[in-house]
This record gives structure tokens, sequence and C-alpha cells, in this order.
């Protein structure tokens, strides 16, 4: 009987480590700040496990259907023009949404998926924006409940909010600014690279 209690005691246990919940390290590039208005022109995302562990990587360029739309601020961050994305090899956001859909299945394998990021409100407007003009759902892809990397800061006592701050405080690299470089996938490395850096904490 003891053994018994002890093998579905193991059982329970290894179902709930199976669904336990992967962090979506996601970051966006976009034609402006307004999700109504603008566009998503790239996506970087890393999977990891609750504890740092790396699980995969995904990162694509997405031609804008609205690229007369894009501002000059946006603009000046990311390095978005129609002929450099032509020349980068971007895709349409159809295209896009179905390698990520891939990737996203891959990892997830019915496990919840967190949706985490450096500014969550304003990754997740575009992200989910992107999913409904493609016929998906952001609700059937990840968890009611977000994580917001500075307020994961904030309450460890780093009161910056801004990633060159934040990265200062916890000493690890910022993101890059050369707009030829800066793109959803540095902004995804630099949120895991954050994280990591919390966690230890």
């Amino acid at each position: 009987m003891t053994r018994l209690i002890a093998l579905l005691l193991c059982l329970v246990l290894a179902a709930g480590t199976a669904r336990s919940e992967i962090l979506a390290l996601i970051d966006v590039e976009t034609t402006g700040l307004d999700p109504d208005a603008h566009e998503m022109i790239d996506i970087g995302a890393i999977y990891i496990e609750r504890d740092g562990r790396e699980l995969g990587r995904f990162f694509v360029r997405i031609h804008p259907q609205y690229p007369e739309r894009v501002d000059p601020g946006a603009q000046a961050v990311n390095g978005f023009s129609v002929d450099r994305w032509h020349t980068l090899n971007a895709v349409h956001a159809r295209q896009a949404i179905e390698e990520f859909e891939i990737f996203h299945r891959k990892i997830a394998q019915d496990r919840p998926v967190i949706f985490t990021a450096f500014n969550v409100w304003f990754d997740q407007s575009f992200v989910a924006r992107w999913f409904a003009r493609e016929g998906r759902r952001f609700r059937d892809w990840y968890h009611y409940q977000v994580l917001d990397l500075p307020s994961m800061a904030f309450a460890q006592g780093h009161h910056a909010l801004t990633g060159a701050e934040i990265a200062a405080a916890l000493g690890i690299p910022a993101e890059t600014r050369d707009p030829l470089l800066h793109t959803g996938a540095t902004g995804a490395e630099f949120n895991l690279a954050v994280y990591r850096s919390l966690m230890q904490r």
C-alpha cells in the first residue's frame, strides 16, 4: 500500500511538472506606437522554462500592409524601409504567423504559456491585433496572466523603468540602440538577460 501511494504521488507530481508554465519572452518592432494604426514589422521570441532554461527561439521580419504609415520616430529606432525589408527577406503577415504557430505549438506542446515582455501592453497589443487579422485568438495561445519585466525589477527595488537604466542596475549589457541592429530578436535576448538576472537575486 505504501509503495502504491508513493507511486501515485510521483505520478501526480510528474503531471504537475508537465503542466508547469512556459514563459514566452516577446519583443516586437513596429511602424509606430498605435496598435490601431501601425503594424508589426518583426517579432522575436525566446521560450523558456521558469528557471530560465531556453527551450527555443524564433525571429521573422514582416512586410507591413501600410508602410506609408510608418512614424519617423519608430523608423529611427528600427531602421525600417520597404527596400531594406525586401533585402532582408521579410515575409507577409500570413506566412509569418504560420511559421510562428509551428514554432509555438512545437515548444508549448499544450503547456500553459505566459506572455512576458519589457512593455507587456505594447507588445501584447500588437501581437493580439496581428493574430486577429490572421484569424487567430491571442487567448488560444497564451495564458490570461502576463509578466512585465520592469514590474519584476521594481519589486526587487530597481525603480528605473527604461531598459538602459535597468541594465545598469542589474550589471548586464543594454540592448543595442543601433537601428540597423535593433530587432525583436535583440529585444527578446535582452528580456532573457533581465529575467535571468532578476531570478538570481
